[in-house]
């Protein structure tokens, strides 16, 4: 049998255990995930009307323009319909962009470490990896700038990055954008928009798309909009970048039930701001929490946060999920002695608290 040989360097991605799965593993009856960066609120009453008419229509395909939503979004972002891509969560654009753009030997340049899917779909194409490593749990944008070459077609950027939860200042990649050459294409990956578009001197991507043609910012529904189970996800370019994405993009990849509950989303904009608003607050509840237990910790600009723990990081997050707490063990990224926990609802942030201290 004769298969890709990238695949066989790919460790497969791991994601949080699911709440089930840890009841049955420890026998347990109250269960809290706090491990993979989801929304702990429900959608919006909208949203789910939205989803149950469109679930009538489930025997038809979906509609591979995504129509409405293109529209919609085209308003909103002030882009062109044809400069949007949609995808089956952000992560499928990700590999879009490596299948338009990169060819075996083909370099692409990322931080280290940063979202796994970066490496993962880099691999698979038989791409060069090259990591410039983080200072801190901050980009090193100069550096990263270094390592472009002239085999270098893709340079992945976290606008904020996960794991780190912090971005690069507007400066730092103004600097970074300054004589990069024009066939090299800039992924701006803003999972986290919603949650860090007000700090300060954070840079909406979306800016940058006016008169360069080598910029791809990609957004999702699967964190604030509370649709990770939805997967559904879009990105803007240029008209020729978005042609080229779409050339790549599987056949009805979005399906109907997402397209509605994502439409409806976007105009229930009042409920998203309060469930924002809740969700700031926690976290700053959760920081104050965490300094009051004497742990460092990165606060970041996103709906979670790295906490440093005194030993193992593994160790911590076995302990917390014999507990009933799932938080993410960030040993896969090379920090062993962190563990990253998403904000939950009040209850869930103060249950995380109160079994962080029984363990210290």
């Amino acid at each position: 049998m004769k298969i890709n040989r990238n695949i066989l360097k790919i460790k497969p991605y791991v994601g949080g255990k699911p709440i089930a799965e840890v009841k049955r593993e420890f026998g347990l009856a109250r269960v809290i995930k706090l491990a993979s960066n989801e929304n702990p609120f429900p959608p919006s009453p909208g949203v789910l009307k939205a989803m149950a008419a469109a679930a009538r229509d489930v025997n038809r395909y979906p509609d591979g323009s995504c129509y409405a939503l293109r529209q919609e979004l085209s308003r909103r972002l002030k882009v062109a319909p044809d400069q949007l891509v949609f995808g089956c969560g952000s992560d499928e654009i990700i590999v879009m962009a490596l299948r338009a753009f990169v060819n075996e030997g083909d370099a692409v340049v990322m931080a280290k470490p940063s979202f796994l899917v970066y490496s993962i779909a880099s691999t698979a194409v038989g791409a060069t990896l090259v990591e410039v490593p983080l200072k801190g749990l901050s980009y090193d944008l100069a550096a990263m700038k270094k390592a472009v070459t002239a085999k270098t077609r893709i340079v992945f950027i976290g606008n904020p990055d996960n794991p780190a939860g912090t971005f690069p200042s507007g400066d730092a990649i103004a600097a970074f954008l300054k004589g990069l050459p024009a066939d090299v294409i800039v992924f701006f990956d803003e999972a986290y928009f919603e949650f860090a578009r007000d700090e300060k001197d954070y840079l909406d991507a979306m800016t940058l798309l006016k008169g360069r043609g080598n910029i791809i910012v990609a957004r999702t529904f699967s964190k604030l909009f509370g649709l990770a189970g939805l997967r559904i996800g879009y990105a803007a370019a240029s008209a020729p970048v978005a042609d080229l994405l779409n050339r790549a993009r599987e056949p009805f990849n979005v399906t109907s039930i997402a397209q509605a509950a994502a439409l409806a989303a976007l105009k229930d904009e009042a409920y998203y701001t309060r469930i924002l608003k809740i969700l700031k607050r926690e976290r700053d509840g959760l920081c104050a929490g965490l300094e009051r237990l004497g742990l460092a910790y990165s606060r970041g600009a996103t709906n979670f946060i790295q906490v440093r723990w005194p030993g193992s990081g593994t160790d911590a997050a076995l302990k917390l999920m014999k507990k009933g707490v799932i938080v993410r063990d960030m040993s896969a990224w090379g920090l062993k002695d962190y563990i990253r926990v998403t904000v939950g609802t009040p209850a869930e942030n103060k249950r995380f608290l109160r079994s962080l201290k029984e363990l210290l």
